[in-house]
């Protein structure tokens, strides 16, 4: 599989998620990645694959990428009473964290044999805002081992003679074609075993460790950094370097988990190379995109596209689909369209100027309504979006063909209000009677005020974290009923029939639309019955 050989044996990694993200990722690694023994914790998702890191690493669900060190039993103030005891519980005898950095480094060489290459270990400094938000969401607290460079030696010889990581070292064809080991791997223990008298430098590291739960309160994250990167310092021969180590290792520990990984990113898989101005989170908005069921041939559109965080993901991703972005505000198309042209994607993704409550499309002509309704907290807007939300549903629903997909982002408060919309209600006739007061004494109608949306049936709810606010991520389907309008001039079915209308000019990408030819982006053209 691997040319380098690197990874003809199956690694276990670990990838970070946002609150409510682990389902899309676990649903992602075992499609993309074939991957075993999956599972998962709280904002961490576990699994097992053969696959190269190239592809390991086009996860778009996750945050952040780990090799996994060590995932242990929770260690608690009872069960780790001493630095002595948690030494002897996380590091054991060392193979596990030897063996973890062979495959690292090999990981490392794969990386650094692409153009793209980028370093394990983020620079010294302030932290990235997306890791802020991580820790607060988890409650967890963070440190940085700061304990001086350790100097004894102890045991496992010649497995640290094996740790040279320096790219004179990693450029050995001997080395290239012989550390694709994991845990357990008997061929790699003897040929480690084999190699003691090599002449390697030793690794150069920082322990980061976040903790919560009984233990925190026992000992400081600085306590705990100090206590495990002292053990390896000592019984691995590694040396500390705060400024600028070879790896870190990551140690998460709670109540219920103790999870030991080394990063093998600088940069957090969240980002996107693609993406030149960031709108919503772009995790969330792929997660929107997988859900909305898009196939080859179809035509998706997004009302309120903003700076088309969503219409990019979903058209790097589905790369036979065509895109259209509309929205009222000319200084966000203006970002839209600049991102579009940095993705190079103006074939397939157009962009047009008009208002989500008068959308310029026939009746049943799309497939898939993808949008982020704004919340109004991080930007303000000016309309009430309560008010305006029916109307704006309204219109998708009217816009969206029979069988194809809504998928909405909304903040709590108008995931409410529309659950409610689309809940058919009893309706209550009261009887006046003599000496009785209006409404006492009331019976049901067994007839119901019907929904607003009748056509829309809802198929799942996905609550998601956006940092500092949850959001809620609602999919629906257009169902026939009794009121769906099937054909007529208002309701043209083509294959793919994104159809601006003669009277919407304006659009940015430039598409110009003649009053006596509508333009499609199939590219098709259909003339109204």
């Amino acid at each position: 599989m691997n040319d380098s050989n690197c990874q003809c044996a199956a690694l276990q990694f670990y990838c970070t998620a946002g609150n409510g993200m682990e389902p899309f990722l676990i649903q992602e690694v075992k499609t993309k990645l074939a991957a075993k023994d999956v599972d998962h914790i709280p904002g961490k998702v576990f699994f097992t694959t053969s696959f190269e890191i190239k592809q390991v690493r086009e996860l778009k669900s996750a945050e952040r990428l780990f090799l996994l060190l060590k995932r242990h039993s929770p260690l608690s103030a009872h069960t780790a009473k001493t630095p002595s005891g948690i030494q002897s519980r996380l590091m054991g005898d060392g193979s596990d964290w030897t063996r973890a950095v062979l495959s690292w480094r090999c990981l490392q060489r794969d990386l650094m044999m692409r153009s793209d290459c980028t370093l394990s270990v983020a620079l010294p400094g302030r932290k990235r805002k997306r890791e802020e938000e991580e820790e607060k969401e988890s409650g967890v607290e963070g440190s940085t081992c700061n304990e001086p460079n350790g100097t004894q030696k102890l045991g496992l010889e010649g497995e640290r003679r094996e740790l040279g990581l320096h790219k004179d070292h990693i450029s050995s064809t001997e080395d290239s074609g012989s550390v694709n080991c994991v845990a357990g791997d008997k061929v790699e223990e003897e040929r480690i075993e084999g190699s003691r008298d090599r002449k390697t430098s030793t690794v150069s590291f920082r322990v980061n460790c976040r903790c919560s739960g009984a233990l925190s309160r026992r000992f400081s994250p600085q306590d705990l950094s100090r206590i495990i990167g002292t053990a390896a310092s000592r019984q691995l021969g590694w040396r500390v370097d705060l400024r600028k180590p070879d790896l870190e290792v990551n140690v998460y520990m709670s109540d219920d988990h103790c999870v030991l990984g080394i990063p093998l990113l600088r940069l957090p898989l969240a980002n996107r190379s693609y993406m030149k101005t960031t709108g919503l989170r772009s995790t969330i908005a792929w997660a929107m995109a997988s859900l909305s069921d898009i196939k080859p041939g179809s035509c998706v559109i997004d009302p309120m596209c903003g700076v088309g965080t969503i219409l990019l993901e979903a058209a790097h991703e589905y790369q036979d689909a065509f895109f259209l972005g509309l929205d009222i505000d000319e200084s966000q198309l203006v970002k839209a369209d600049q991102n579009v042209e940095f993705a190079k994607f103006g074939d397939r993704v157009q962009l047009l100027q008009a208002s989500s409550k008068e959308i310029p499309l026939p009746s049943c002509s799309v497939d898939v309504v993808v949008c982020d309704v704004p919340f109004g907290k991080k930007f303000g807007t000016k309309t009430d979006m309560a008010a305006s939300l029916p109307v704006i549903v309204r219109e998708m629903e009217r816009v969206l063909r029979v069988g194809g997909t809504l998928v909405l982002l909304l903040s709590p408060q108008l995931s409410c209000l529309l659950k409610k919309s689309m809940t058919p209600r009893p309706v209550t006739s009261h009887t006046q009677g003599e000496g009785t007061g209006v409404g006492l004494g009331g019976d049901v109608d067994p007839s119901h005020t019907p929904s607003l949306f009748p056509s829309l049936q809802p198929l799942s709810y996905h609550r998601v974290s956006l940092g500092a606010i949850d959001a809620l991520i609602h999919k629906y389907v257009k169902i026939v009923t009794a009121t769906t309008t099937l054909s007529g001039p208002d309701c043209i079915h083509t294959l793919n029939p994104c159809i601006v209308e003669p009277d919407c000019i304006h659009t940015l990408n430039p598409c110009i639309v003649e009053p006596d030819c509508i333009h499609t982006l199939n590219p098709c053209i259909v003339e109204p019955e």
